[in-house]
């Protein structure tokens, strides 16, 4: 059978998807890109906030518009399919089964209900069919969240952190080393707390790290979404002991108010945050920070937007992605007072945002006339630019990228060093320097 796949929303769920695709070409299917050519069409969705809770929906509907056709089946799974089913039932006849994320620990059974045909191995214990490109592959450690953040719904859809296995983790990390992987990113919704809910409590993602940094194979080690509180000493010494893993902090900190943050209930205070970009920074003087900040949560001042401000300021983040608050059905947050007029939300959004901007843009300047070793990713057929990423950048299309020329071919997932010559803002331009030139 012709399988057809969009996984939307963050790369944690881009891995679930990559599950579900491995399951179903270990059973004899084929996945496709063409809708038009599938015998069944899978739409795995995100239902974190309104605007991805849309895309879903309009995604579901453009693709039902295939049924009239060859398509025998649509199967939504997901965040959306688990936090509004019933709803989704009622609204949506159009599809043939929702599967929310609390069954996939019997998604066989569910799959050969509907396709009529014999699923073959267990979820998650199958080979994963990469839909990233072929040297970059995403690690999922953990799943759930146990936070409990007052403005986030994960905790509802995806329960508490379950963190797996070390072993299982290393074992599968070494199957994408010799498949070609040369970036392994780690995520979890948090994963500085990896292990944190095993029986001792200790935090174990510096011990992994250890272990994945001797897989052969990796050149460099990314960590995502890392909780400033939990940024401890042993996890900064250790990942200055592994080399392949990357100087890069990827640390949401939501509000650099005391009283916003405690009333989105983070784990410490401003001084906290500051106190952890000192360690980090005293550690690894060229970290790379990046972070992501909420305007508008409910009760916000003016004061206390200015301090977000201030902070920002003091601290230059290199990446910094910012939202306006979007009111979650059963959160705290939701039957708050003082709501954040929608004017307000997004003037503050656009200060904060044009700020960034200059910082980013000063940022990338100090980096021009360095020489920074670049991921070739694709080459423009019609400027001959190749584009890529330097350890400046993740592979989740918020960072940037580096464009830069050279007179030979380069294939794509090769590494190679740029020489940066301009900044225009988030991106670097460069030309390709030789080996032997220095």
């Amino acid at each position: 059978m012709n399988i057809g796949f969009v996984s939307l929303g963050c790369s944690k769920n881009l891995v679930d998807s990559e599950k579900v695709m491995g399951l179903l070409k270990n059973s004899g299917h084929t996945i496709t890109n063409n809708p038009a050519e599938a015998d069944a069409i899978f739409i795995n969705t995100c239902g974190f906030i309104n605007p991805a809770k849309e895309e879903g929906i309009n995604t579901i509907l453009e693709m039902a518009e295939y049924k009239q056709d060859k398509c025998k089946k649509l199967i939504v799974l997901g965040c959306l399919a688990q936090r509004y089913k019933t709803e989704l039932e009622k609204e949506l006849p159009e599809v043939d089964r929702f599967i929310g994320v609390q069954e996939y620990n019997h998604l066989e059974e569910i799959l050969q209900e509907e396709l009529g045909t014999p699923i073959l191995g267990t979820y998650g214990k199958m080979e994963r069919l990469l839909s990233t490109r072929p040297y970059t592959a995403y690690l999922k450690i953990a799943e759930g969240c146990s936070n409990r953040c007052a403005y986030c719904a994960i905790p509802l859809i995806r329960g508490n952190q379950v963190s797996y296995d070390m072993d299982e983790l290393v074992s599968e990390a070494i199957g994408l080393a010799k498949q070609g992987v040369q970036e392994l990113v780690v995520i979890a919704q948090d994963t500085t707390r990896y292990g944190n809910d095993w029986e001792d409590k200790q935090l174990q993602l510096p011990k992994l790290l250890s272990r994945l940094n001797a897989i052969s194979g990796f050149k460099w080690i990314r960590i995502l979404y890392m909780y400033p509180d939990s940024i401890t000493n042993e996890l900064l010494q250790t990942m200055k002991e592994c080399p392949k893993v990357l100087p890069y902090f990827d640390i949401p900190i939501q509000h650099a108010d005391d009283t916003m943050l405690k009333l989105m209930n983070r784990h410490g205070n401003s001084s906290d945050i500051m106190d952890t970009i000192e360690r980090i920074r005293s550690v690894f003087p060229e970290a790379i920070l990046r972070t992501t900040m909420i305007v508008g949560f409910p009760g916000e001042t003016d004061e206390q937007f200015e301090r977000m401000i201030t902070m920002t300021k003091e601290v230059k983040f290199d990446r910094l992605g910012a939202f306006t608050y979007s009111l979650e059905e059963d959160t705290p947050a939701f039957s708050m007072d003082h709501q954040i007029d929608e004017e307000i939300k997004e003037d503050r959004l656009r200060r904060l945002m044009t700020l960034q901007e200059s910082i980013a843009e000063t940022n990338g300047q100090k980096l021009v006339g360095q020489v920074l070793e670049v991921l070739s990713e694709k080459r423009d057929p019609l400027t001959y630019t190749y584009h890529g990423r330097s350890i400046y950048s993740a592979p989740d299309n918020v960072d940037g990228e580096v464009l830069f020329t050279s007179d030979r071919l380069i294939r794509s997932g090769e590494f190679v060093r740029v020489l940066i010559t301009e900044s225009t803002g988030h991106d670097l331009v460069g030309t390709e320097i030789k080996k032997g030139s220095k």
